[in-house]
């Protein structure tokens, strides 16, 4: 068959990483099914409703912190595509720091220079590791380099210990010794990209309505243009039958046919439910180390600052950091509240996975009122708990000689997922790229 004809594709995942897919795919007039396990679109991106107090007032906003940068093109063409680049905002926003149980502002470089905690000739190395990260083209011969390593040879070891240590280990646990310089570069590639000029300005963004205004736009315009959903809808199996078809299995007791199944799922996921594939390219993709998060929001009646990030240096708190969302987002989203993300990364099976709410609550709150004395259990609106074991992939050394390619032995099975960003952070903007470029390649290979 000509790849000019209409073929059947099934995507397995109805997040920002499948829909990308489908939108591509129905562009070029093939039919497409997305089957997504959840009730909605979304996954990672997807939002909930939070209440604001005793009357039933809710707001509904993400249920994990996104923004988006001036960089991102490859979100912002999608948002134009779907109708949304007039309601995208961009808004100045301030970074802090917490160290030594103090907290400092770090959002210029005045600031930056009377940071205590280092001294002067610190700074400077921390800054010109920062510049040369910045300026770094050729990421792959970072990628045989301990990520330890790299940033104490340019920072030097007080400002390892001091500065970088512990927010290596507040993202990657012990995993930082196994990880390679490439992360900490395509870290600093993307938060340098925020700024408008130099260390100057920082600029984030958002949509109106958060990314519940996004998917909802985004599935409605797949509608429109042919993409059906498969709501509730697990996929359980995928086999392949003699006349090459794909026969896709579902929860709910669909049995399907396509031409193509792109699965979106993790590694592990994608090949247990192919029972066909070799053992060798099962061993290969379970091989793949993924790090999952637990993350609590928080609505609050006041401020804790003026910072939408507030790096961690100090090792007690349980959070990665704190991310008040509406020191970036209008109130009116909030309806005048304020919202603060408490994330913590952590491997898929953490004990934190399996403590309830009430322990969560007692740690992850506790800790935030005790940075914040100011602030009290009257001052809580809403406390609610994100968790997922699989979120994004550990940049192992050598990680881009590792990871599988999207192709199967079956031929037209296809695994399109977060492991194949091999020199970015895992966000939107690179999800979206890895499901633009990965199904040039499947095309490309059936023409």
């Amino acid at each position: 068959m000509s790849i000019t004809e209409q073929k059947t594709w099934g995507i397995i995942g109805g997040g920002m990483l499948g829909m990308t897919l489908a939108l591509r795919l129905s562009q070029k007039g093939d039919q497409v099914t997305i089957f997504e396990s959840a009730e909605k679109v979304g996954g990672l991106t997807s939002s909930w409703e939070m209440p604001t107090g005793a009357n039933g007032d809710k707001i509904t906003w993400d249920r994990f912190y996104h923004v988006i940068l001036m960089s991102d093109l490859n979100t912002r063409k999608i948002l134009k595509e779907i109708g949304l680049e007039n309601d995208l905002r961009w808004v100045e926003t301030k970074t802090g720091f917490y160290s030594d149980g103090k907290l400092y502002s770090m959002s210029n470089l005045i600031e930056f220079f009377k940071f205590p905690p280092i001294n002067l000739i610190d700074k400077f190395r921390l800054g010109l590791t920062i510049f040369a990260a910045s300026k770094i083209k050729n990421w792959q011969r970072l990628e045989n380099i301990p990520v330890a390593d790299w940033l104490t040879k340019w920072s030097g070891k007080r400002v390892f210990e001091k500065i970088w240590l512990p927010l290596l280990k507040a993202k990657l646990g012990d995993n930082y010794k196994n990880t390679s310089a490439a992360f900490i570069w395509s870290t600093i590639q993307r938060m340098y990209a925020a700024r408008k000029s130099g260390l100057k300005k920082e600029m984030f963004g958002y949509v109106t309505g958060g990314y519940e205004k996004i998917n909802n736009e985004f599935a409605k315009h797949l509608k429109n243009i042919g993409v059906t959903f498969k709501y509730n809808s697990k996929a359980i199996a995928v086999n392949k039958q003699i006349n090459g078809n794909l026969i896709l299995i579902t929860s709910d007791n669909n049995t399907c046919t396509f031409d193509n199944v792109i699965s979106t799922l993790s590694s592990r996921e994608s090949v247990k439910i192919a029972p066909q594939l070799s053992d060798s390219e099962k061993q290969q993709h379970e091989a793949i180390k993924y790090l999952g998060v637990i993350c609590p929001s928080v609505l609050l009646k006041k401020s804790i600052s003026p910072y939408y990030v507030t790096n961690i240096t100090d090792n007690w708190p349980p959070f990665t950091g704190i991310i008040e969302m509406t020191a970036l987002i209008d109130k009116q989203e909030t309806k005048g509240n304020h919202l603060v993300y408490l994330p913590k990364y952590v491997n898929p099976d953490d004990e934190l996975f399996n403590q309830d709410e009430k322990e969560l609550r007692q740690l992850f709150l506790g800790s935030l009122y005790k940075m914040y004395p100011n602030l009290s259990e009257d001052d809580l609106l809403f406390w609610g708990v994100s968790k997922a074991r699989i979120v994004f992939v550990l940049p192992t050394i050598n990680y881009s000689k590792k990871v599988p390619g999207v192709t199967t032995s079956l031929g037209n099975y296809y695994i399109i997922n977060s492991a194949q960003i091999i020199n970015g952070t895992l966000n939107v903007n690179e999800t979206i790229q890895v499901a633009e470029n990965k199904l040039k390649e499947i095309l490309k290979e059936n023409e």
